[in-house]
């Protein structure tokens, strides 16, 4: 099976397709999938882009709408992890994962697929301390410390992975893991980017849960975007056998490599579909009791703990989930909008607030699996809130009964025990090939672009008895110009 790993895709859709597309001219083979690894931009109007966290001069509706108006369908499945400029709104519709448009999917706030036998997994967002042990309490309308706080990674998502058991062939992250660059070339990097020297020698560039993740699932393969650059590693097993090739990508704009093929061994005459992988929907359905829609810390269970610490599942248990599926795991195709799409010829077009939405997929998810929709969740607290408003003026209204009073508080009591269960633009057709025998994981690989469009279609040395790879570096000074998203 033949993969495209795009880094930031910044809204460019039309563009990464198009360089696809480029691609399987050169060599006359088509591209089965393409994965994303975050800032994809999911905006399907200019509410969604009013939710994103980044500066208003880079705000552009960019091409996704097309895709998801049905003006346009994604020529190859696409699959994508959230960074940290997204629709949030829109993402948080989906925290377990769902399509926001014909063959393209959301991983959700973390989740594990399977593709024709590829086992693939993925984080979405960035890491920040603060935020780390906190529920997922965010919600539209967004304020400004919320509206970046809803895309932190947080410590629920990370115990979830690290129940899983078997190889996991890819995994996605946005930012790096923590520690990745003394893994590979570090002093190349410094020459391209000498401001990340302090965070280095600080240990403080990137995500120490995801080394810590890394370390524990020593993936195949392990791609990142965040920091516009390429940068590719090596990542031993200590005392074991095993070896993460780890690549980092670009963002998707000019002279930039932003985009890398292999080819990875996937089963024999399977279909490129999507399937649920049995054993994380067996961790979501063992760690539902964990999930928390507030702000307040929240511990994971340990091993010193109090009951369950360790959720990684019996054959019984995935049997038991398997069921709930009536035994076919295949991700249906039930996409549907849950919002008008933008029309750029519409040009008295109102900017709505943005709101809480349920989305169909989430709740047809949750009622087959037996588990909470966060987004549910948070409309409770909402209506709970607004009942106490409600009785807290009564009671200002009147003499102040104790009975009533004793009724209020009783109703959130009950209710908190319910709690706790970018831009279109064209390509030319100029692209040069080197043949050079580099390999694509070493040190001497993590080169920034020249003046040329660079394809390298050399054989990777590092290749196993399980992962074949052939790759293709791809940089985009073919593009005209464009604007950042």
């Amino acid at each position: 099976m033949r993969i495209a790993v795009e880094g930031c895709a910044h809204g460019e859709l039309d563009i990464i397709y198009e360089t696809i597309q480029e691609i399987e001219k050169i060599d006359g083979r088509k591209i089965d999938l393409l994965i994303c690894c975050g800032d994809f931009q999911a905006t399907r109007n200019l509410s969604d882009l009013e939710c994103m966290a980044i500066s208003n001069k880079y705000k552009d509706m960019c091409t996704f709408y097309k895709y998801y108006s049905g003006e346009k369908k994604a020529p190859v499945l696409t699959i994508f992890i959230g960074g940290n400029h997204e629709a949030s709104n829109y993402l948080q519709e989906l925290p377990y994962g769902g399509w926001v448009a014909p063959n393209i999917y959301y991983l959700g706030y973390a989740g594990v697929v399977q593709v024709a036998g590829v086992r693939i997994a993925g984080l979405s967002g960035i890491y920040k301390s603060q935020h780390w042990m906190q529920g997922h309490y965010e919600k539209p309308p967004y304020s400004d410390n919320t509206l970046r706080s809803i895309y932190h990674i947080r410590n629920l998502e990370i115990f979830r992975l690290k129940q899983l058991s078997g190889k996991i062939d890819i995994f996605l992250s946005h930012d790096w893991p923590a520690g990745i660059t003394k893994y590979g070339d570090e002093d190349a990097l410094l020459k391209r980017k000498p401001f990340f020297k302090d965070d280095i020698e600080s240990n403080t560039l990137g995500s120490p849960p995801g080394m810590e993740l890394l370390e524990h699932l020593y993936p195949s393969y392990w791609f990142s975007a965040h920091l516009h650059c390429k940068f590719a590693a090596l990542v031993p097993e200590k005392g074991g056998t095993r070896v993460t090739k780890f690549l980092a990508l670009d963002k998707c704009l000019p002279k930039r490599k932003f985009l890398q093929v292999l080819e990875v061994r996937s089963q024999e005459d399977s279909l490129i579909q999507l399937d649920y992988d049995l054993e994380w929907l067996t961790i979501l359905y063992l760690t539902n009791h964990l999930l928390s829609v507030k702000s307040n810390v929240q511990y994971m269970p340990g091993q010193y703990g109090v009951g369950r610490w360790a959720y990684t599942p019996t054959m019984k248990e995935k049997q038991t989930v398997y069921e709930k599926f009536n035994s076919n795991l295949q991700i249906p195709h039930n996409f549907t909008q849950t919002v008008k799409p933008y029309n750029p010829y519409d040009t008295h077009v109102r900017i709505e607030q943005p709101q809480l939405l349920i989305n169909d997929q989430t709740t047809q998810f949750c009622q087959i699996l037996g588990i909470d929709d966060p987004s549910a969740l948070l409309q409770i607290i909402a209506s709970s809130t607004l009942k106490d408003n409600s009785k807290s003026s009564e009671i200002s209204d009147m003499d102040t009964s104790g009975e009533y009073m004793s009724e209020s508080m009783e109703i959130s009591f009950q209710e908190e025990s319910v709690l706790n269960s970018t831009c279109q633009e064209n390509l030319t057709n100029k692209y040069f090939v080197d043949n050079s025998p580099t390999n694509l994981f070493s040190k001497s690989n993590n080169d920034e672009c020249h003046n040329s469009n660079y394809v390298d279609t050399s054989k990777s040395a590092l290749d196993d008895d399980n992962v074949n790879i052939s790759t293709m570096s791809v940089d985009s000074a073919s593009m005209r110009d464009s604007k950042q998203c």
